[in-house]
């Protein structure tokens, strides 16, 4: 027979183990929803940010003009024949980093709220929850 005390204590530690499971589970299931969306024009790039419910635009300076762009679900990334633009929903508007002379795009890659950009002179990765830019120089053994 089970004591009354005993069964306070199982039911104490059942609950206990439910209320990690339900706490942990959030976290874990952390998905990004689709909530950034690209319209690209002739003389600017507009960000449709659903989670903040506002448009953004990225002017093109004189003889700008869009080169490539990918969009994943809460980032967007730019490659003009000038410079790299990125957009992240959570930090709001357009963050910009000047291409350097002769630099050639050889692949982009975005994803939830990162970005990583490999050049011919640098690797760059943008994170969209802070809008911060990084940037590392390639070494020649690497070319």
């Amino acid at each position: 027979m089970v004591r009354r005390g005993e069964a306070v204590a199982w039911f104490k530690r059942v609950c206990g183990v439910l209320l990690g499971v339900a706490l942990v589970l959030p976290v874990c299931a952390d998905e990004v929803e689709k909530v950034l969306f690209l319209v690209v024009e002739k003389d600017e790039v507009i960000a449709s940010n659903a989670k903040a419910g506002r448009f953004d635009r990225l002017k093109l300076h004189a003889k700008e003009r869009v080169r490539e762009y990918k969009v994943a679900n809460a980032i967007a990334v730019v490659v003009t024949n000038q410079r790299y633009a990125a957009y992240g929903v959570l930090s709001g508007g357009w963050q910009s980093i000047k291409l350097i002379a002769q630099e050639k795009t050889e692949s982009i890659q975005v994803e939830d709220y990162s970005a990583t950009i490999v050049s011919s002179e640098r690797i760059l990765n943008f994170y969209g929850r802070s809008g911060a830019w990084n940037e590392v120089r390639r070494s020649v053994q690497f070319r």
